[in-house]
């Protein structure tokens, strides 16, 4: 594990001073979840990837969709939980709990979201997002008519496979750079 003082095992310090926009986003995470993010921190060497993160994901996990915040939010977990990432599981666990009132779905979803009491849209959802993540080449027509059949519309297929995708990506770089969740996290919504 790293230093705690650091947000990755490498030495990659963040820019300084920040710009005065990022200094100003920065400052709204610690308005409203009292720290900044580690995962935001490690970006910060270069503010280029820093925007380039942040954007991708204020857009796949807080705009506008018709999968809701915590449905998102619970694909980031599933995803996070096959590929054991611990910071994503630590952080987007800590997100179920609070967005679902039900520190119980957090941690079946972290552990098992097959025995989460999943309603069917859901279910469907998770399942395809798990098996993006084990076998994205085995994904047929099939898979996306199943979504279909559960109530997605095409557009919300397209917001899972990208959630699914990004949190791929962002789980191999946490835990290839042994990323460290923040300490608050673990304490969340309990």
């Amino acid at each position: 594990m790293t230093d705690q003082s650091q947000p990755t095992a490498l030495d990659l310090p963040m820019a300084d001073p920040l710009p005065p926009e990022t200094q100003k986003y920065f400052d709204i995470c610690v308005e409203k979840l009292g720290f900044v993010p580690n995962v935001l921190k490690a970006n910060a060497f270069d503010i280029a990837k820093l925007n380039a993160f942040t954007a991708m994901y204020n857009d796949l996990m807080l705009a506008d969709s018709g999968l809701s915040k915590l449905e998102r939010e619970m694909i980031a977990v599933v995803v996070s939980a096959i590929n054991r990432c611990f910071y994503c599981l630590v952080a987007h666990g800590a997100a179920v709990r609070q967005l679902s009132g039900d520190p119980q779905l957090g941690e079946m979803l972290v552990m098992n979201y097959r025995v989460a009491p999943l309603d069917a849209r859901q279910r469907a959802m998770l399942d395809f997002a798990a098996k993006m993540t084990t076998a994205s080449a085995e994904i047929e027509e099939a898979d996306r008519q199943g979504l279909r059949d559960a109530g997605f519309s095409d557009r919300d297929i397209w917001d899972i496979a990208n959630v699914a995708g990004f949190f791929n990506m962002s789980n191999r770089v946490a835990s290839a750079t042994a990323m460290v969740p923040n300490p608050e996290y673990h304490s969340q919504c309990r």
